[in-house]
């Protein structure tokens, strides 16, 4: 299992720097769509369609190292008063919600992307951007999600990570 969260630890980061890239590129492509606008005075086809994919994407890939890191928000007064057990509970019952959240989100997701890649969708702007593309980004984020949660429950409930980034350890 020491393998398998890292492993995912690496996918993590892997998606997150693809993230990264996707929002350089959204900034380059929205710098790109000023000049092209304002300064040439012609419009912009495929500009608007392109940042509002690539930022999308980039929230679900990065999603799954927020959780490796836990940069998520976390509400931390119950865990705060609970102790050992009880803390490492909460922690397993609130990984285990996201776990299965994840992969209800991750389902769906898939039959929503392969519908678009099968029928060929495309947006109904002049682009025509194939849909399959930018849907990809669901099932993958919602994917390595779920897998970072599996790695999660199990470092919880190993006491290898204390829940909730609590900063003490928990007894068992």
């Amino acid at each position: 299992m020491e393998t398998y969260a890292r492993i995912v630890s690496g996918l993590s980061r892997a998606a997150a720097f693809v993230a990264a890239g996707l929002l350089v590129a959204a900034i380059a492509v929205i710098c790109q769509m000023l000049v092209v606008r304002h300064g040439l005075g012609r419009s912009a086809i495929w500009q608007n369609e392109f940042v509002t994919f690539a930022l999308v994407a980039s929230t679900f890939l990065a999603a799954p190292y927020v959780l490796l890191v836990r940069g998520h928000v976390v509400v931390e007064l119950l865990p705060l008063w609970l102790e050992g057990r009880a803390r490492r509970a909460l922690g397993l019952i609130a990984a285990a919600l996201g776990f299965v959240f994840c992969l209800v989100v991750f389902a769906t997701s898939l039959e929503w992307w392969w519908e678009a890649w099968s029928l060929d969708l495309k947006t109904s702007s002049m682009w025509r951007a194939r849909l399959w593309i930018p849907y990809l980004a669901l099932p993958v984020g919602s994917l390595l999600l779920t897998l970072q949660y599996v790695a999660e429950i199990w470092q919880i409930a190993t006491g290898r990570r204390p829940p909730f980034g609590t900063p003490h350890e928990v007894a068992v």
